[in-house]
């Protein structure tokens, strides 16, 4: 059953017959659970079948929500050697569905969510996360200026620039103060280590935003680049590292488990690894790391604190937004935590 805020089936059929190309057939649409932040759905129309993503109805926070930019960024990396679902169309007119969407291919294969990769044996627990570890390792090898991405954001002070705006976000959305969020506003910028190089970011790489090969240990599409820019590919890093220190809720995350599923990588043995690929490091190992993840879980309790604050209005994307949101006081207070070992 499609929700009142859900689009409009004959309204996105007459666009998509407009901007695709006629079908024969009905169209059919179904919500995508998931998702914290852009509402998710699969497209079937006739006999193809689509993704569209759209801005979530109602009061926005700035800057958030930028369909606008995962298109950019998905048409940009389309043949790449960061595999991507091919973007189809953009629509920017509210009139159309109520809010900006995209069309873009529908990519088959598997979508996992339990890092601890249940039912596979060692060997392929260890493929999977060696080919997340390449994938990264290769989009932070991608020339963004040859790609047409230049002016996709600015290259310098990346972390700075960070802390600022989701303070920002983090003060639009906040409905009771998190004293840990007030000690890493103010702690973060006084600690910013030197940035040591530029790239595209992801901002959002973890083992749910990747579809797997339906049989093979290989990624077949990256997914879910709301949050890209051009930054520091060791900040993007270690965000997507928080698996082995956060744990989650929604999805089973490596957190204090002691020992890991056989065939998973130690954090450590997961970073040396994306260091010998990246050509980045030293000996291995991350300098400032403890400021990275720090950083990062400052950055994701300011998410959370939007996914609350789009709970309490009733815009959420997925229905399990309000309880996920809870989570933001302990992972800034994690982020703290580790803040006070930098």
């Amino acid at each position: 059953m499609i929700a009142a805020a859900d689009p409009e089936p004959q309204a996105l059929a007459r666009w998509i017959g407009a901007e695709i190309g006629p079908f024969v057939g009905t169209l059919s649409l179904r919500r995508v659970e998931g998702g914290q932040s852009n509402p998710t759905y699969i497209v079937d129309a006739g006999a193809r079948r689509f993704v569209l993503r759209r801005k979530p109805p109602g009061t926005l926070l700035p800057s958030a929500h930028a369909v606008e930019r995962e298109f950019r960024v998905l048409r940009a990396l389309h043949g790449s050697s960061v595999p991507v679902p091919r973007a189809l169309a953009l629509c920017e007119d509210p009139a159309v569905l109520g809010s900006s969407f995209y069309l873009m291919e529908f990519v088959d294969g598997r979508i996992l969510t339990d890092q601890t990769l249940p039912g596979m044996s060692a060997d392929e627990r260890r493929a999977h996360y060696d080919e997340l570890n390449r994938v990264i390792a290769a989009l932070h090898a991608l020339d963004h200026r040859a790609l047409g991405l230049a002016d996709f954001g600015r290259e310098e002070a990346y972390v700075q620039r960070q802390v600022e705006r989701w303070t920002r976000q983090y003060r639009a959305s906040a409905m009771q103060p998190i004293a840990a969020m007030e000690r890493l506003i103010e702690w973060l910028p006084a600690h910013v280590p030197a940035q040591q190089g530029c790239s595209l970011v992801h901002g959002d790489f973890r083992l749910d935003n990747v579809i797997f090969h339906a049989s093979e240990p290989r990624i077949v599409a990256v997914l879910d680049w709301e949050l890209s820019t051009v930054g520091d590919p060791l900040v993007d890093f270690a965000y997507h590292c928080m698996t082995w220190r956060l744990a989650l809720g929604t999805h089973r995350t490596l957190a204090a488990l002691n020992p890991l599923p056989a065939g998973i990588p130690t954090e450590a043995e997961h970073v040396a690894a994306y260091c010998a690929r990246s050509a980045r490091g030293r000996g291995g190992a991350i300098e400032h790391w403890a400021y990275y993840l720090a950083f990062n879980m400052f950055r994701l309790a300011a998410i959370q604190q939007g996914i609350a604050r789009r709970a309490a209005e009733g815009n959420a994307a997925n229905s399990r937004a309000a309880a996920a949101a809870g989570r933001a006081a302990a992972t800034a207070e994690a982020g703290w935590a580790l803040a006070q070992t930098a």
